[in-house]
């Protein structure tokens, strides 16, 4: 539903504290006028755009993550859940990706140290002492009130943003006006798009559409023709690793020791990143096993290879964005808005500018680093994006028309994730 229909439904009191927060003019003992007010102001694109301009950053992470979600209702837990999780660093009031940030800037805590006295000090001086502190100190200002997620809800309710559901099934939950999450995206949309840097198509670019799905079928044809050791860990030996690799229609390094690798997989901390996604699309789906320290193609997998069906892009996306959901909470939502910004060349250092202050830090991993090495590079070896090198402009990317139609096809809601190991958990890294 939109606006319209859910004032129509909202009680005089919510109306009255909607119209105050918009500072609407009209008669607040009748309902009509009010309604009718607070749409005539928000349907203002300067008041709206104005509204948006001063939201804070975790106004603007709670907003966006309901603006790809084609659900309009919500429980209170559910809410609660998003805007705790959108608070990870200090406010900061205006529309994020205003201003670039540093890859790799910390945030500095001042500590204030207090000095007291000797504690040899005569007593009729510390007391004078005191008294002459007591007389000098200025009247203490009042702690502004601490943030809570429960506020957070209360203050859109209060902007017209959240709704109580009218029926029966939906009076529990909380509903969200279909034309201002529109809105607030298409605003949102353009305040990104006039920080980023469109270029010509680049004289060379990597396009990886239907290599990674491909890529699965020989690895199933290989489980098939050799026998394949597994080690006390259930892992593939390096020599097994580097025959399926060369097979590979994309080349990967064996992962080295050293440096950390856990949570976005269950096999991460073994293999490459892209051989990784497979593996583990394989054994989640049920097409290999591991059993008796062997690596076995099961009956499905055989029935899959004989059949010579590759598998499904749009099904290996929605396995990826489950397994990724792990350690970016959000990376369905920052892959939408990747489409929505990439339909043409860009640069992804302004690509990088606007989407970063979305991505809450992972242990070592920075937003910076989030979006290119896990979202962006994983994007492309799906065939969803292209990846190219500009002589001026450094890297550039761009969607492909397979890998919108996929993004915009495929929804996966919050609580489906991919349960990992307890050996693949952050808490059992080195």
């Amino acid at each position: 539903m939109n606006l319209a229909d859910m004032l129509s439904y909202a009680d005089i009191h919510q109306l009255n504290r909607i119209a105050d927060h918009y500072a609407c003019d009209c008669n607040t003992n009748s309902k009509r006028e009010l309604i009718q007010s607070i749409l005539n102001t928000l349907n203002r694109k300067d008041v709206f755009e104005r509204y948006v301009e001063t939201l804070s950053v975790e106004d603007i992470r709670f907003l966006n993550s309901l603006v790809f979600d084609p659900r309009d209702a919500y429980s209170l837990e559910e809410l609660l859940a998003r805007a705790q999780i959108s608070r990870y660093e200090a406010a900061k009031p205006g529309v994020i990706g205003a201003a670039p940030s540093e890859a790799g800037s910390e945030i500095l805590s001042t500590i204030t140290v207090d000095l007291r006295g000797r504690d040899d000090a005569k007593p009729a001086k510390k007391e004078l002492k005191k008294r002459e502190s007591k007389k000098a100190k200025p009247p203490a200002e009042p702690e502004p009130p601490q943030w809570s997620p429960r506020q957070m809800i209360v203050k859109f309710a209060h902007q017209g943003w959240l709704f109580n559901g009218y029926s029966h099934h939906t009076k529990y939950l909380y509903q969200v006006p279909a034309d201002l999450k529109r809105r607030f995206g298409d605003s949102l949309a353009r305040t990104f798009q006039k920080q980023l840097r469109v270029i010509d198509e680049p004289s060379a670019y990597r396009d990886e559409q239907r290599m990674l799905v491909e890529d699965i079928g020989k690895f199933l044809s290989f489980a098939d023709r050799y026998e394949v050791e597994l080690n006390a860990e259930g892992t593939m030996y390096k020599r097994s690793q580097q025959m399926i690799l060369e097979t590979f229609n994309v080349k990967e390094e064996l992962v080295g020791k050293g440096g950390w690798r856990f949570g976005y997989g269950r096999k991460i901390k073994d293999y490459p990143n892209r051989f990784s996604l497979i593996y583990d699309y394989c054994f989640y789906n049920g097409l290999i096993d591991e059993a008796d320290g062997m690596l076995l193609l099961t009956e499905k997998g055989r029935a899959q290879l004989l059949e010579g069906r590759p598998a499904d892009p749009g099904v290996v996306y929605q396995f990826w964005l489950k397994l990724y959901k792990n350690p970016i909470h959000n990376v369905q939502t920052l892959v939408h808005w990747i489409d929505r910004l990439a339909g043409s060349w860009v640069t992804l250092e302004t690509l990088s500018r606007v989407l970063t202050p979305l991505i809450r830090p992972y242990y070592y991993d920075s937003p910076e680093s989030i979006l290119t090495n896990r979202i962006v590079l994983m994007m492309m070896h799906q065939g969803l994006l292209r990846i190219g090198e500009h002589p001026e402009e450094g890297t550039v990317v761009e969607m492909t028309k397979l890998g919108s139609s996929i993004v915009r096809g495929v929804y996966v809601p919050d609580d489906e994730k991919i349960a990992l190991p307890a050996d693949a958990a952050p808490e059992a890294a080195p």
